[in-house]
């Protein structure tokens, strides 16, 4: 499936200042704003390192991670520019495939704390 670097969203895998990590849900083509995702999660956030995260994602490619953070034990923070599409689409644990899905069913399966997560470059 083809999709626009603007239609996609990433994954991108944050730490806290205390250890906890969590999932930003940025547009593909926007890098993520450390600052607004501090604010978000009330404390300051870094970008997690492969090794720091990729055994939570044993089922998935490094790199490919779903926003399903709720079954990784992980909070979701989802960009507010992604909530304005009907649809979302993301990597399903694998850099060959994706899972395009309403964003209103989306919302309901993984409850995102929705805030302005991206920038623009």
């Amino acid at each position: 499936m083809h999709v626009k670097g603007r239609e996609f969203a990433k994954s991108v895998i944050l730490k806290a200042q205390d250890g906890r990590l969590a999932i930003a849900l940025v547009p593909a083509a926007r890098p993520v704003d450390l600052g607004a995702a501090s604010a978000a999660m009330r404390t300051k956030v870094e970008l997690a390192r492969e090794g720091e995260f990729a055994g939570q994602f044993w089922d998935c490619e490094v790199g490919a991670e779903p926003p399903f953070g709720n079954l990784y034990g992980m909070p979701v923070y989802v960009d507010e520019g992604l909530r304005q599409d009907p649809e979302i689409v993301f990597n399903a644990g694998s850099h060959d495939e994706a899972i395009r899905m309403r964003y209103s069913d989306f919302e309901r399966l993984v409850h995102p704390a929705a805030a302005p997560l991206s920038r623009t470059r």
